[in-house]
C-alpha cells in the first residue's frame, strides 16, 4: 500500500483519518496512518489542550490539524477572534422570522430550556479570526499537516505553514477547486466526493477523483467520500489517488467520543439514511436524516441561513436537544459509508482490515488480469 505520499509524511500507510476525537487521531497515527484533528469545535485554549494530549500519546508519529476557513461565507463584519463578541454580532444579523421558527420547533418537539448557568455560543471556528487563532496554536505543536476543509487557506497562512515545515492540504469538490488550490501553493489535494459525511459537494467520488488528478499536474491527491474499506482504497488508487482521506469510518470506533445513542444510530443506519442539508452549519453537510433535518426542509419554514449565521441561530436549540439525548433531532454527521459501519471495532482493527482487504483486492485483480500460461 506504499505510495509517494507515505514518504512525504513518513507514514506506513496512505490512510488519513479526520476526527474531532483526539483518541482516534492518536490511534490512527500509531497504527501507521495519519490522524487529523478537526479544530472547528474547539476554542483556541481547548485546541491547545487537545494537541498537547496528542503530542504525549502519538508516540512520535506524525499527525495533522484541520481548520475551517471558508472561501465563501456570510459577511459578519470582519475582525476579532473573540468567540463571544463574534457570536453576539452574528445574532444581530439573523432575521426575526428565523428566531421565531426555532422557538416554534422547540415548542413543537417539547424541548426544555437550558439551565440558567449554561450559555451556548455556537461553533464560530469557521470565522476567519477564530480560525487564524487555531492556526497559531496548531503551528506551535509538532504537526505534519495543516488542512483546510472549505477552500484554500489564505496565502499568508500557506506561507506560514511552509515556514514551519508543515504541509498544507485543502479539500476540493470540483476540479476547478483543485486547480485553484495548486495555484495557491497547497501541497495535497483532498478530492472529496458527494458521498462524504459533513460538508461535501455534488460530484461523486468515482467521477471527481480522476478529474482532480488530471487537473493537479502532479500534486498528490487523496480520495475522500464513501471510503471505509480496503476495496475502496484500491479503487481510489486505481483512479490515480495516492491514498485515502477517511472520516465517517471512525465515528463508531471503540476510541470514538460518540455517545451510545449516536453509535447505535450509526450501526443501525443504511447508506440511504443520510441527507445533505444546510440546517446545521449553513453549508451543505451530510448527516443522518431525522426529524430536525426534515423540519428545515419544510417549505412553510424560512429555510436555513448561510454560514456562520445558521449555526449561531440553532446553537441554543442544539444544546437543548443534546441535553435531552433526542437522537431523532440531534446533528449526526456521517457519510454514506455508514451502511458498512455495522460493528464497533478498535482503530487498530479497522486499519488492519483496510490494509488486508486492500492487499487481497490488488492480488485478486492482478491474478484476474494475468494472461494464462
Amino acid at each position: 500500500m506504499h505510495t509517494p505520499i507515505c514518504d512525504l509524511f513518513g507514514i506506513e500507510y496512505p490512510i488519513f483519518a479526520f476526527s474531532h476525537c483526539r483518541d482516534v487521531v492518536a490511534a490512527v497515527s500509531r497504527a501507521g496512518g495519519l490522524g487529523v484533528l478537526g479544530a472547528v469545535g474547539f476554542s483556541a485554549e481547548q485546541l491547545d489542550i487537545e494537541l498537547s494530549w496528542i503530542d504525549e500519546h502519538v508516540d512520535g508519529m506524525p499527525y495533522g490539524v484541520d481548520t475551517v476557513m471558508p472561501a465563501k461565507s456570510v459577511d459578519t463584519g470582519g475582525g476579532g477572534d473573540d468567540p463571544d463578541d463574534l457570536a453576539a454580532r452574528i445574532r444581530t444579523m439573523i432575521p426575526s422570522e428565523h428566531w421565531e421558527y426555532v422557538d416554534e420547533l422547540m415548542d413543537r418537539f417539547d424541548i426544555p430550556p437550558l439551565p440558567d448557568d449554561v450559555e451556548p455560543h455556537g461553533v464560530v471556528g469557521w470565522a476567519e479570526g477564530v480560525a487564524r487563532a487555531h492556526v497559531e496554536i496548531a503551528l506551535a505543536h509538532p504537526i505534519a499537516l495543516l488542512a483546510n476543509a472549505l477552500g484554500s487557506p489564505p496565502p499568508d497562512v500557506v506561507d506560514q505553514a511552509h515556514d514551519h515545515g508543515v504541509k498544507v492540504a485543502a479539500l476540493a469538490g470540483k476540479a476547478q477547486h483543485a486547480e485553484r488550490h495548486v495555484n495557491n501553493g497547497v501541497d495535497v489535494i483532498v478530492a472529496q466526493g458527494h458521498e462524504a459525511g459533513g460538508h461535501t459537494g455534488e460530484v461523486t467520488t468515482m467521477v471527481l477523483v480522476p478529474e482532480v488528478v488530471d487537473a493537479c499536474e502532479g500534486t498528490p491527491v487523496l480520495a475522500a467520500g464513501g471510503i471505509g474499506r480496503g476495496r475502496q482504497v484500491a479503487a481510489a488508487m486505481s483512479l490515480g489517488a495516492q491514498g485515502a482521506w477517511t472520516g465517517s469510518l471512525w465515528l463508531a470506533s471503540a476510541e470514538s467520543n460518540s455517545g451510545p445513542e449516536t453509535i447505535d444510530r450509526y450501526l443501525a443506519a443504511t447508506s440511504s439514511d443520510t441527507v445533505r442539508t444546510r440546517c446545521f452549519t449553513g453549508k451543505p453537510a451530510r448527516a443522518l436524516r431525522n426529524t430536525w433535518t426534515e423540519a428545515w426542509e419544510d417549505p412553510s419554514g424560512p429555510g436555513p441561513l448561510g454560514m456562520p449565521l445558521q449555526n449561531i441561530l440553532t446553537a441554543e436549540a442544539n444544546a437543548r436537544i443534546n441535553r435531552t439525548h433526542r437522537s431523532d433531532l440531534g446533528f449526526v454527521p456521517v457519510g454514506q459509508i455508514v451502511g458498512s459501519m455495522n460493528k464497533v471495532k478498535s482503530v487498530r482493527d479497522l486499519m488492519f482490515e483496510m490494509v488486508e482487504e486492500y492487499i487481497e483486492t490488488v492480488e485478486r485483480m492482478h491474478s484476474g488480469m494475468t494472461a494464462p500460461t
